[in-house]
């Protein structure tokens, strides 16, 4: 029994963190952004960004994807893309984890 505690207390690492960007996000939101997802990496979590859609903005699903593009391109050295970048409804998103 007290093991399985112990269990539970040490497996909370490897947690799924999610951060959300906007399509229209500016460049110094995206920096603090970026920022805060390399904390979380450093912590050992894995990471979903998540890019959401507002109103007409679906109708350019590009722009979503060169965004996400984009992030990469910023993290690439850090991270590996686990999972491709996949629309759900109004979101577009992806999951990364570290090198």
């Amino acid at each position: 029994m007290k093991d399985q505690q112990k269990n539970r207390k040490t497996s909370k690492a490897n947690e799924l963190k999610q951060m959300r960007f906007g399509l229209k996000i500016g460049a110094g939101d995206l920096e603090i952004k970026l920022r805060k997802i390399r904390k979380f990496l450093e912590a050992g979590h894995k990471v979903r960004i998540q890019l959401f859609f507002r109103g007409r903005e679906m109708a350019h699903k590009e722009l979503g994807f060169e965004m996400i593009d984009r992030i990469i391109a910023q993290l690439e050295d850090e991270v590996v893309v686990e999972q491709k970048p996949q629309m759900a409804g109004r979101n577009l998103s992806i999951v990364v984890r570290r090198k």
